[in-house]
């Protein structure tokens, strides 16, 4: 696991009274100054990086006690030691000169911790098509790619992890600002944190005819086919064990159904998930439009005209109740329906009509057995032509062309690539079989060519 190789104090940094500090260098250190290089940083330059950045931070930000120097040439030193002895560092010497790089273990975090910090941020279309090319891709070069099953398993059981956690970051940010008085501080953090963090890049689009759900079905589809189909599990399976996934081919073919279940399974649950983030997209877009239209100046002051005129209409005499009062409007009413917040629809439940059992024509599965039953017939094999000329041989050493019989077109289909018999197949019946040219020509009522010698290998 990797908390028994990590450093027993890899987290005091993360923990100290600079714990806002120390992230964000770690992460800035990630991110551009190790970067991309593919070899450690001198330890200078590391030093000079964590000045720089140091430069635009206070000391009660970077200072976990008194003892942390105010000096900057000192205090990146100190930063330098304390990552170091924290276990986030490595030092190491290369020809006298030190160099440093991030402990491989604490690479692992750092990179988790760098996602996080990015945002959850998904597109759903991408998720759904690197599933189906995966799937897809699988099922048709079985023996090839079946790795890419192994893809598309993971790549649905990340999409459902991010499915379950977007509701609950959700729910989080909601609570956040519904806790905020200020209304300022309460939109920004809905745009900042919820929109521009939480909700995928994409959402939009599930409500249009270009949804990038339109391919789920592809994936059920293609699944559950594989599933019913033996050869393409055997296929998998066996490619599977080639490639060492599994002990045997039947733990391989366990291993392929179950990813494939799961597939299956994942995407005909999604529909839970997506009104769960439905609910809570809808519920927090409620409150701000409510927000906002409470904020409204214009409107308070409408409601404010509107319940003065009504008071200036009860109090006025009874000779005057046909007259409204100067300052109503008859022409442009302070309330109506175009005021009224219409909520989000719900997406209506998509119709499901059973699929038709296809039950293939007797004639269409004869004519495919025939087309097979041809290919076997003419495809020349290097056991059938060693059957064959083994023979014609018997006990003999050679034989001629000219000598053997020709008594069928099965004959005839073999009969005819003799001449290539130290060639053929890459050569696999060279060793066995030696071929010369003799005199004379070959014509057997089947072919005319020239005469030649078959010989067995010493």
């Amino acid at each position: 696991m990797l908390f028994t190789r990590l450093s027993d104090d890899l987290f005091r940094p993360l923990a100290s009274p600079s714990r806002a500090f120390n992230a964000a260098l770690l992460l800035h250190l990630h991110a551009r100054v190790f970067g991309d290089t593919a070899e450690a940083l001198r330890k200078t330059e590391l030093l000079a990086a964590i000045g720089d950045f140091s430069a635009d931070y206070a000391q009660g930000e970077i200072a976990d006690d008194e003892t942390t120097p105010v000096d900057p040439i000192e205090r990146r030193s100190a930063v330098y030691r304390r990552l170091l002895e924290a276990g986030w560092l490595v030092e190491r010497r290369e020809r006298y000169v030190p160099v440093v790089d991030f402990d491989p273990e604490a690479r692992i975090l750092i990179e988790e911790l760098a996602r996080l910090d990015r945002g959850e941020t998904r597109s759903y279309g991408g998720a759904v098509l690197d599933v189906l090319g995966s799937l897809e891709s699988a099922i048709a070069n079985p023996a090839d790619r079946s790795e890419a099953l192994v893809n598309a398993a993971k790549a649905s059981r990340a999409f459902l992890s991010h499915l379950r956690t977007l509701a609950g970051s959700m729910r989080k940010i909601e609570a956040r600002i519904l806790a905020q008085e200020d209304q300022r501080a309460a939109f920004r953090l809905y745009f900042d944190e919820f929109v521009a963090r939480h909700i995928v890049s994409d959402y939009r689009t599930l409500h249009t005819r270009l949804n990038p759900f339109r391919f789920r079905s592809g994936i059920v589809r293609e699944a559950g086919r594989a599933l019913r189909d033996p050869l393409t599990l055997r296929a998998l399976a066996e490619a599977g064990l080639r490639e060492g996934r599994a002990p045997d081919v039947e733990a391989a073919e366990r291993a392929v159904r179950a990813d494939l279940a799961e597939i299956l399974a994942i995407f005909e649950g999604l529909d839970r998930h997506l009104d769960a983030v439905a609910d809570i997209v809808a519920r927090l877009e409620r409150r701000i439009a409510a927000a906002l239209r409470y904020m409204d100046h214009r409107d308070s002051d409408r409601i404010e005209r509107t319940a003065a005129a009504l008071r200036a209409v009860a109090g006025a005499d009874a000779g005057m109740a046909d007259m409204p009062p100067s300052g109503v409007s008859l022409l442009r009413p302070p309330i109506g329906a175009v005021h009224l917040y219409a909520p989000r629809l719900k997406r209506p439940p998509i119709d499901c009509d059973p699929l038709p059992e296809i039950v293939l024509d007797p004639a269409v599965e004869a004519f495919i057995a025939a087309k097979d039953a041809f290919r076997h017939r003419v495809a020349v094999t290097p056991d059938r032509m060693a059957e064959f000329v083994e023979d014609r041989l018997g006990r003999k050493g050679a034989i001629r062309g000219s000598q053997i019989r020709v008594t069928d077109v099965d004959a005839f289909v073999v009969f005819q690539r003799l001449r290539e018999i130290d060639v053929l197949f890459d050569g696999t019946l060279s060793g066995r079989y030696r071929l010369s040219r003799v005199e004379g020509r070959v014509a057997n009522g089947w072919l005319d060519c020239p005469d030649f010698l078959i010989e067995r290998g010493r």
